[in-house]
């Protein structure tokens, strides 16, 4: 390759992509995703990365699109990723440039990144499908036409009366099948106190994030549940790793938290070292969100990356879903060490033939 003489040059856009019907979870609910693509060029050569800006963390479209845009001169000054770590907070900025300084890195090389970052070649995933928040009738039907699917995810409300009747009508229609529920901060300690025996009964197999971030100390006073507690909004990157021993069993993994698939591939290894169980999930975001969190979850406990599931259209090339079979990440989509991807999301129909 002959060597680069050009400088890099940093670009960002927002992109919105509608959701195949309403998406509802505790905090409300959506009809598209609003995701930033950070794009970086040098000698004709162009990294990409997507993050999903998530205000539940503070963050909004315009503020990380003027987050990206404050590094245009680090960046064509030859940033590296290490020094991006140091310089931006994790978060959904550092992730979109820090993948499409992988992506970029990748293509330069010749190499996809999996070889790059020492990685074993990846191989097919199985993730988890996700039954938004509805009243139980709802959700049974929904699950019903996913009970063959291996793994489920439930959406939950905090809504004492209902909620152990959403999950018991989902565990009838689809007695087969693994299930997870989210609670998305919105139970009391005295619901998680109560209904982990009966979740245990119903073989589910974890309690995703049931009290706030800020209010989850009081967990420890439980001792040990019956059914295993996993950390979302709790969990963000490396440094939150330790106050989370004691409190949660699972730690769940997202790029847009971890701020990219540099800091996020070190935190699994040190949540492994810890004894934690890892679970990689993602934002509602396209197939170039989950190509880099696809290297993450290889080998997890828990996949949870149906982003682009939810989606009423997608990249081109696009991940290749087959019911729940991910299939390893095509070249031209992100860190395949080849360009690709040259199409604009809103030109495209979903291009991959997703089977239901």
């Amino acid at each position: 390759m002959a060597p680069l003489t050009g400088a890099r040059l940093l670009t960002a856009r927002k992109q919105t992509i509608p959701t195949r019907g309403v998406f509802r979870i505790s905090r409300g609910s959506r009809t598209g995703a609003d995701v930033v693509v950070a794009q970086i060029e040098q000698d004709g050569i162009i990294g990409r990365g997507e993050a999903t800006p998530y205000t539940r963390y503070g963050e909004s479209v315009d503020g990380v699109l003027d987050i990206i845009n404050s590094l245009s001169d680090g960046i064509s000054a030859g940033m590296s990723r290490e020094e991006l770590q140091v310089i931006l907070p994790s978060g959904a900025a550092r992730n979109a440039i820090d993948c499409a300084l992988w992506d970029l890195e990748s293509k330069q090389a010749g190499l996809p990144v999996w070889q790059l970052a020492g990685l074993p070649e990846p191989q097919t995933l199985e993730t988890a499908v996700t039954i938004s928040l509805g009243d139980p009738e709802e959700m049974a039907a929904k699950a019903l036409t996913l009970a063959d699917w291996p793994l489920l995810k439930l959406k939950l409300a905090g809504e004492d009366e209902v909620e152990m009747e959403r999950v018991r009508a989902v565990r009838e229609s689809a007695p087969k099948a693994r299930i997870i529920v989210d609670a998305n901060e919105a139970w009391t300690l005295d619901m998680v106190a109560r209904f982990s025996a009966e979740l245990a009964e119903l073989e589910i197999e974890m309690l995703e994030q049931p009290l706030p971030a800020a209010e989850d100390a009081p967990l420890a006073t439980l001792g040990e549940l019956p059914v295993p507690l996993g950390a979302d909004e709790s969990c963000h990157d490396l440094p939150t790793l330790e106050r989370l021993r004691g409190l949660y069993q699972i730690i769940n993994i997202k790029l847009d938290k971890t701020g990219g698939l540099t800091e996020a591939l070190k935190m699994k290894i040190e949540a492994e070292r810890m004894g934690f169980q890892v679970m990689v999930g993602c934002m509602v975001g396209s197939s170039l969100a989950m190509a880099p969190a696809a290297l993450v979850a290889q080998g997890a406990h828990f996949v949870d990356l149906d982003g682009p599931i939810m989606l009423d259209r997608d990249r081109k090339p696009g991940l290749t879903y087959d019911k729940w079979r991910i299939e390893p990440v095509e070249p031209g989509l992100w860190g395949g060490g080849v360009q690709g991807l040259s199409a604009d999301i809103e030109e495209l129909p979903l291009p991959h033939e997703y089977r239901h």
